[in-house]
């Protein structure tokens, strides 16, 4: 049985780059418990808090990063998301200048919300059932510095609510040892995410990080991709979200083309009658789209998915 690590929320990145030094070592592998801050690095303790005291530069912080060895440029991180836990208490803010509605809000408002009996209330009567799911995880890009605010091809804030416990999120890596990192929990977050929140909230996510070595691909995966128990996916971000949507698109295809020998017309005849298109959300940096198809018309075609453990394969 593997050794489990925990990293405290005290190591914090607000951006991802393979400038950080590591705060903590694993093999290939290991289990780890992260400890998070929510999106607003905690500062937001009641409905009273001054909003324009909240400090922006500790927006959307990272616990790690993490440095996985044996994990070289080429190869695919492979994290087993195992589980999420969330304190009791979450926070919504709403107002000028933020998300979609922005541009008809007066005020800042700001909104406690408790976790209870498997509900997030957003007000005493307006009850949501939990979502669980991580914002923010990523790897380091191969050289710049990427905002945690925003997402990429290296992972970052894609607000995608499917990645959530028992998902298998794959991410490139592009420096030595990787360099991940997560954060930005929420209790519960739509596809969208239109007020540039969902419910934001502390927790402890346990992950188990695993390395697919580049050899063992046929080619290049278009990542970041999600597995979970009834979907492929693949992610894609962009400026705006059409090009999202067709980045995502074009990476399914290529992927069940490369990988799976399906043809291109076929592939995409398959994702036009059985894909879902969806939006993740529309409110960073970048905007971010998936592409969702049933995993049994991957395993049809020769997918496994259990090859995804990584570090035992030779």
């Amino acid at each position: 049985m593997s050794h489990m690590y925990h990293l405290g929320k005290e190591h914090l990145i607000y951006a991802m780059s393979p400038d950080h030094p590591p705060a903590l070592t694993v093999p290939a592998g290991s289990t780890i418990q992260l400890e998070t801050r929510d999106c607003y690095s905690d500062q937001i303790v009641s409905t009273d808090s001054d909003f324009s005291q909240v400090d922006m530069s500790r927006v959307n912080p990272a616990t790690g990063p993490v440095y996985v060895e044996g994990a070289e440029p080429g190869d695919i991180l492979v994290v087993h998301i195992k589980t999420i836990e969330i304190n009791n208490q979450g926070v919504m803010v709403t107002g000028p200048g933020r998300g979609v509605m922005g541009h008809e809000l007066e005020n800042i408002n700001i909104r406690i919300v408790n976790i209870e009996d498997g509900y997030a209330a957003l007000t005493d009567k307006l009850k949501v059932p939990l979502q669980k799911m991580i914002g923010v995880i990523g790897t380091a890009p191969a050289s710049g510095s990427v905002s945690c605010g925003s997402p990429g091809e290296h992972g970052g804030n894609m607000d995608c609510k499917q990645i959530r416990e028992g998902t298998t999120l794959l991410l490139p890596v592009n420096v030595p040892g990787a360099l991940f990192a997560l954060g930005d929990l929420h209790a519960a977050m739509a596809d969208g995410e239109v007020a540039i929140c969902g419910v934001e909230i502390a927790g402890q996510v346990t992950v188990k990080l695993d390395v697919v070595k580049a050899k063992d691909t046929e080619k290049p995966w278009p990542l970041p991709m999600l597995i979970t128990d009834e979907h492929l996916i693949t992610i894609a971000s962009a400026k705006d979200l059409d090009s999202a949507a067709n980045r995502a698109t074009v990476n399914m295809v290529h992927f069940l083309a490369d990988e799976l020998g399906l043809g291109m017309h076929e592939a995409t005849c398959l994702l036009s009658a059985a894909g879902d298109l969806r939006i993740c959300q529309v409110v960073n940096p970048l905007k971010t789209a998936r592409m969702e198809l049933q995993i049994r018309y991957a395993t049809e075609a020769g997918f496994d998915p259990q090859a995804c453990s990584g570090q035992s394969r030779s």
